[in-house]
């Protein structure tokens, strides 16, 4: 029998709840294909109808920033209060603000 994790990418796993607005990262799995790792996916983390929702993405497609890059990444932000919401007024009626 052949090492499947050795022949197979790894697909990180992202559901979106039916009570929530964003993908949240829930796993990882093994897949052949982008097909299969959907179908693992729904039958591995929405096995209670969790989801409304799911996104699959190797793991060797993605690119991070490191947690120690955090303050010279993000610090040139800090400037730039116009980019902050802020100095807005939301209307009342605005849904998830």
């Amino acid at each position: 029998m052949t090492d499947i994790q050795g022949d197979w990418p790894l697909y990180e796993v992202f559901v979106r709840g039916k009570r929530g607005l964003n993908h949240v990262h829930v796993g990882s799995l093994h897949a052949a294909d982008d097909e299969m790792a959907v179908r693992h996916a729904r039958d591995v983390y929405t096995r209670r109808n969790e989801g409304v929702s799911i996104w699959v993405v190797r793991s060797d497609a993605i690119t991070a920033s490191s947690p120690d890059e955090k303050d010279p990444l993000f610090a040139p932000s800090g400037d730039k209060v116009y980019r902050h919401p802020t100095f807005y007024d939301i209307p009342s009626d605005v849904p998830h603000m």
